[in-house]
C-alpha cells in the first residue's frame, strides 16, 4: 500500500482534482496524495489504466487511543481485460519498484539507536528509536589523505551499485569497514560522511544494552536496507571471549523496590550478559547476514591490537582504514574549511612541525577555530604553530627522558649480568679448588 501511495503521489499532484495533505512526523513539508473517491489515469507501454483511492468507514464511531480495525484503506486499479496479462506480469512490478525508489528519494534519513529489550513490547513500542540524521560531515570536509579519501569514496560507490555483482558471485550484499586509530582522528565523522555520500540511514548498535544472542539477531533483522550498522569502540563492548565488559555499581544500602514492574525492570538490568563473540560473528557473517541487503557494517576501535583476529579478518571487515594523526594534506583541508585560505607563509613551518609531532585532527581543528571576532588568519595559524612547537618540545623532552631511562635500564641490566657472571665464575673456581683439595688428600 505504501509503495503504491508513493507512486501515485507523483502522478496525482498534477492530475487529481482533489488532493489531501498528510503531515508526516519530522517531515519538512506536507505529503500530497489524491483524496478518497478521487480517480487518476496512468499509462504503461501504451496501455491506459485508472487508479482510485477508497476506504471503508467503521461501522460504529468510538473514541480510542488505538487505530480502528474496521477502517480499511485501499486503491482500486481498473484496466481493460485484454491488457490483464501485461498488468499482472509487468505493470504491478513496475509500480512497486518505482514506488520504492520514490519513497527512498523522499524519505528523511534517520539515526537509530537500540532500545533495551524490556521496552520492545506494547502499543507503539519498537526495538529502535530514531531522530533525524542531519550531520553536516562530507568527504569534502574530511581532513585526511586525499588519495585514501578518493579510494574510500570509490569503494563505497562501487558497493552501492553492486547488487547484480554480489548476486552473481553468491555473496550477501554487505560490506564491512574497520576504522581504527587514536581518539580524535575522525572515525565518527567518517561514518557520517559515508552515510551522506550514499544517502543511507545509520543504526548505532549499543552492545551494552543487548542481553543475549537472540536479542542481537532480532535487532539486526529489524534494520532496513540502505543502512550503515555501527558498533563504536568494539574493543570496549565485547572482549576476546565474547562477554561484555560492564561495570557493576555495588550499593549495600539499596532499597528493594516494592512495585513489581519496577522490580522486574531492575532484575532485567542486572541480568548477566550472554552475548558471545560467535553470536556476533554469526549475525554479521553467518546465514543470518543474508537476510536483507545493501548494508554496511562499521566497527571502530582505538586499539586494533586488542581485537580477536576472527572478528576483523578479511571477508568480515573487508576494508581496514587507519585514521591516524594529522598530516599536512589534512591540515590544508582544515585551513580551507576554517580559514578559507589555500596558502600562507607559515605553511612551510607547520608542515615541518606536523611531520615531527603527533597531533590529532581534532586538536588541529580546535586551534584553527577563531576564538573571537578579532581573530584573523594570522592569529589562528600562529596559535597552531605555538601549539605544535609546545607539543614538539614536550615530545622531545619525553623522548630524552625515555632515552635516559632506557640507558639506565640497559646499564643496570649490564651490571646485573656482570655480577651474575662474576658469581658463576666464583662458584666455578670454588668447585675447581675443592676438586684439587680432594685429589691431594687421596694421593
Amino acid at each position: 500500500y505504501s509503495r503504491i501511495k508513493s507512486y501515485l503521489s507523483d502522478k496525482s499532484t498534477a492530475s487529481a482534482k482533489r488532493l489531501k495533505a498528510d503531515v508526516v512526523k519530522d517531515s519538512q513539508s506536507a505529503v500530497l496524495s489524491m483524496d478518497y473517491n478521487e480517480e487518476i489515469t496512468d499509462e504503461f507501454q501504451g496501455v491506459k489504466v485508472w487508479w482510485s483511492a477508497n476506504r471503508t468507514l467503521p461501522k460504529t464511531q468510538r473514541i480510542s487511543w488505538y487505530p480502528n480495525d474496521d477502517e480499511k484503506k485501499y486503491y482500486r486499479l481498473t484496466v481493460h481485460k485484454r491488457h490483464r496479462e501485461l498488468i499482472t506480469q509487468s505493470y504491478i512490478s513496475h509500480v512497486m519498484m518505482e514506488g520504492k525508489e520514490i519513497a527512498t528519494r523522499k524519505r528523511q534519513r534517520k539515526l537509530y539507536s537500540n532500545n533495551p529489550s524490556q521496552n520492545w513490547y506494547g502499543y507503539r513500542r519498537s526495538k529502535w528509536s530514531n531522530v533525524l540524521f542531519e550531520h553536516p560531515a562530507t568527504f569534502d570536509t574530511l581532513a585526511m589523505d586525499a588519495k585514501l579519501k578518493e579510494e574510500i569514496k570509490n569503494d563505497l560507490i562501487k558497493f552501492s551499485k553492486g547488487k547484480d555483482y554480489y548476486a552473481r558471485i553468491g555473496k550477501a550484499w554487505k560490506r564491512g569497514y574497520l576504522l581504527y586509530g587514536p581518539p580524535g582522528t575522525g572515525k565518527s565523522s567518517m561514518i557520517a560522511a559515508m552515510a551522506n555520500l550514499l544517502d543511507y540511514d545509520v543504526y548505532d548498535l549499543e552492545l551494552t544494552a543487548v542481553k543475549e544472542n537472540t536479542e542481537l539477531r532480532r535487532l539486526l533483522l529489524d534494520t532496513s536496507s540502505k543502512s550503515i550498522i555501527v558498533i563504536e569502540d568494539i574493543d570496549c563492548s565485547i572482549d576476546l571471549t565474547g562477554q561484555r565488559e560492564k561495570k557493576k555499581e555495588k550499593d549495600g544500602n539499596e532499597d528493594e523496590p516494592s512495585d513489581p514492574v519496577t522490580k522486574r525492570l531492575k532484575e532485567e538490568e542486572k541480568k548477566e550478559s550472554k552475548v558471545t563473540l560467535s553470536g556476533l560473528l554469526n549475525c554479521i557473517d553467518g546465514l543470518w547476514s543474508s537476510c536483507g541487503g545493501e548494508r554496511i557494517i562499521v566497527f571502530t576501535t582505538n586499539y586494533v591490537e586488542k581485537l580477536d583476529p576472527a572478528l576483523i579478518r578479511r571477508g568480515r571487515m573487508d576494508k581496514h582504514i587507519e585514521l591516524s594523526y594529522c598530516c599536512f594534506d589534512a591540515f590544508k583541508v582544515f585551513a580551507k574549511n576554517y580559514l578559507e585560505i589555500d596558502s600562507h607563509s607559515l605553511f612551510g613551518e607547520i608542515e615541518s612541525l606536523l611531520g615531527e609531532t603527533n597531533m590529532t585532527p581534532a586538536d588541529v581543528a580546535e586551534n584553527l577555530m577563531p576564538k573571537s571576532d578579532y581573530d584573523d588568519v594570522e592569529t589562528c595559524l600562529k596559535r597552531l604553530v605555538e601549539t605544535c612547537l609546545k607539543r614538539l618540545v614536550e615530545a622531545l623532552k619525553d623522548a630524552k627522558e625515555e632515552a635516559k631511562k632506557k640507558a639506565e635500564d640497559e646499564a643496570r641490566l649490564k651490571a646485573e649480568k656482570e655480577e651474575e657472571k662474576q658469581k658463576q665464575k666464583s662458584v666455578k673456581e670454588e668447585k675447581e679448588q675443592s676438586g684439587k683439595d680432594d685429589k691431594e688428600v687421596k694421593e
